[in-house]
């Protein structure tokens, strides 16, 4: 297959996706100046351009200035992240979204058929090359081709429920197509995963690293059947993963969302960035603090900070080794690994958010040097008094608009877990659940569990594991809606740090899902946000109202 690392030879004239991100006006036609048909399905080297373009959609942000994957900012309408921007996050977070809101309601919407319609032409026209393109790159471009059409109808599904659908090659924003069922749409990507994983190769060579492969179909199918509660087929994809035998937990945790942990063995499906491609985000702007250039909008919550167990594996409220007056200390290391918190050092700044810490060490010069503790004095720093720490790196001081650090969509520790919580929901306990658990625990540096667990117990070791190994992944926003425990982790007020300083009676307790509480000391916390969440209307988005004002086949959501 021809060299398409990290797919740059994209042409300005090919398929729907072109017009991407240029459609301020739904009247507009997708695409407006397409190549025909008739002419453009020629060649090995016009397929190779339309399968490439299609790669090009997982770039899609969620159309504000933060040029940040919309994959993973949906953790920031959750109880374990926050948005400072007056965002659709904010009011996705406190029920207040709407059906006109255009930049997540329409934008995910347009953007996933825009993409479905590029599919579909490819694959109706493909055959048109067929004599004259290699039959095995015939083979696996059909292949991805079909991977993201079931990607992107993942995608409408889930946020959506009841969408419009269809296979062939028609512009969806002409067509009068009604919606149809959630369940028959789920069967069809799981059909269209499966066929891709039959054809896609196990790997690549190194310079076509991020393009899909049968790891990436299954661990897509597993993942898909995970959210819809379709165990079986969860279970099932997820082990023929593991069977693989070519994936690992990369060794350090630490290292996986930086520069030196890129392209390891735990890696399923990414999105791939280069600067020298012009294919960069800015998410590193958005985490880092005030101190080192950033602007500190997409922060974790205390309740995040205090989901983080002790080393011993008992929760704060359990362990002996929790000194709630040094409350990071003994703690699980991917707390430090996935936020900044009061007391380290990040970036050669030390980040502090107590109110009376004015001056702040510089580690940056030589010798280190006093300086205005921005965090503190600026009146937009964190607001919880922590940030992220992920997709963050010491290598792009300079390039915090431009971080070509890779975005991991599916990791195999993912795979695991849902290969656990599959079994589970199954009933069919065994060591192998133990030692997929184990194996997420060990490598994050904490206490593995041992055998003898109820199914209950095991279902909230996996729950807790899915919060802490995936914070600011994405997952928990889908989490916990599929678990039905939406409406008691969301609702209420989001906290932060104390006022002050931490004090041996800030000990949270813990409700039936493991979410801590506040109540005997919340007047001494940070309070930046009060959440909602209505379980007859929240569990979906609106459908974007401009559609139904052009589609009067389309009936809305429940609540909107």
């Amino acid at each position: 297959m021809k060299n398409t690392k990290k797919f740059i030879m994209i042409a300005m004239v090919v398929i729907m996706s072109t017009l991407l991100h240029s459609c301020q006006d739904y009247l507009e036609k997708y695409p407006l100046d397409q190549p025909s048909d008739a002419t453009f399905w020629s060649t090995e080297s016009e397929l190779q351009m339309a399968i490439n373009s299609v790669y090009r959609s997982l770039y899609f942000t969620d159309r504000t200035a933060t040029h940040i994957p919309f994959q993973f900012l949906f953790d920031f309408s959750t109880d374990i992240s926050w948005d400072r921007n007056l965002s659709v996050w904010q009011l996705l977070g406190q029920g207040q979204v709407t059906s006109v809101e255009p930049t997540l309601i329409f934008g995910a919407w347009s953007n996933a058929y825009v993409n479905i319609g590029s599919c579909n032409r490819l694959l109706a026209n493909m055959h048109k090359a067929e004599a004259v393109t290699n039959p095995e790159t015939f083979k696996i471009i059909e292949a991805e081709a079909r991977f993201f059409r079931a990607y992107w109808y993942g995608w409408l599904i889930n946020l959506y429920g009841d969408v419009p659908f269809t296979t062939d090659p028609l512009d969806v924003f002409d067509a009068q197509l009604p919606q149809t069922d959630k369940e028959t749409i789920y069967q069809f990507i799981l059909d269209e995963l499966e066929l891709a994983g039959e054809t896609l190769p196990i790997e690549y060579s190194a310079n076509e690293r991020g393009r899909v492969t049968k790891g990436a179909a299954w661990a897509l199918k597993a993942r898909m059947a995970a959210f819809n509660n379709d165990w079986d087929v969860a279970a099932n994809a997820s082990k023929r993963i593991i069977d693989l035998g070519i994936y690992d937990l990369h060794p350090n945790f630490d290292e996986l969302f930086t520069y030196e942990g890129q392209n390891n063995s735990e890696e399923i499906f990414t999105i791939q960035f280069s600067r020298g491609n012009q294919l960069t985000h800015e998410t590193p702007v958005h985490t880092r603090g005030r101190l080192a250039g950033g602007f500190a909008t997409k922060i974790p919550t205390q309740a995040l900070i205090d989901s983080y167990e002790c080393v011993d594996g008992l929760r704060i409220d359990k362990s002996p080794l929790f000194d709630p007056e040094n409350p990071f200390e003994n703690r699980d290391p991917r707390l430090n690994a996935t936020c900044v918190v009061p007391g380290s050092v990040f970036l050669g700044y030390q980040f502090e958010t107590h109110p009376d810490s004015l001056l702040v060490w510089d580690y940056n010069q030589n010798p280190p040097k006093r300086i205005d503790n921005q965090e503190v004095i600026n009146p937009y720093a964190t607001f919880s008094g922590y940030q992220y720490r992920k997709y963050v790196s010491s290598d792009e001081r300079e390039f915090r608009r431009e971080s070509e650090l890779n975005i991991m969509l599916i990791r195999y520790s993912e795979i695991l877990l849902i290969y656990a919580e599959s079994q589970i929901e199954l009933g069919e306990v065994n060591n192998s659940v133990y030692e997929a658990i184990n194996l997420v625990r060990d490598r994050a540096g904490i206490k593995t569990i041992d055998q003898g667990k109820s199914i209950e117990m095991l279902r909230q070791i996996v729950r807790q594991e899915r919060k802490v190994e995936f914070a600011f992944e994405g997952l928990r926003f889908f989490d916990i809606r599929r678990w039905d425990i939406a409406e008691d982790v969301i609702s209420g007020p989001l906290y932060g740090r104390p006022l002050g300083n931490y004090k041996s009676h800030y000990i949270p307790e813990f409700d039936e899902n493991g979410t801590p509480t506040y109540e005997a000391y919340a007047d001494e916390l940070r309070m930046f946000d009060t959440r909602s969440f209505n379980p007859s209307k929240d569990k979906l988005l609106p459908i974007p109202q401009r559609e139904l004002d052009i589609n009067s086949n389309l009936t809305q959501n429940p609540g909107y």
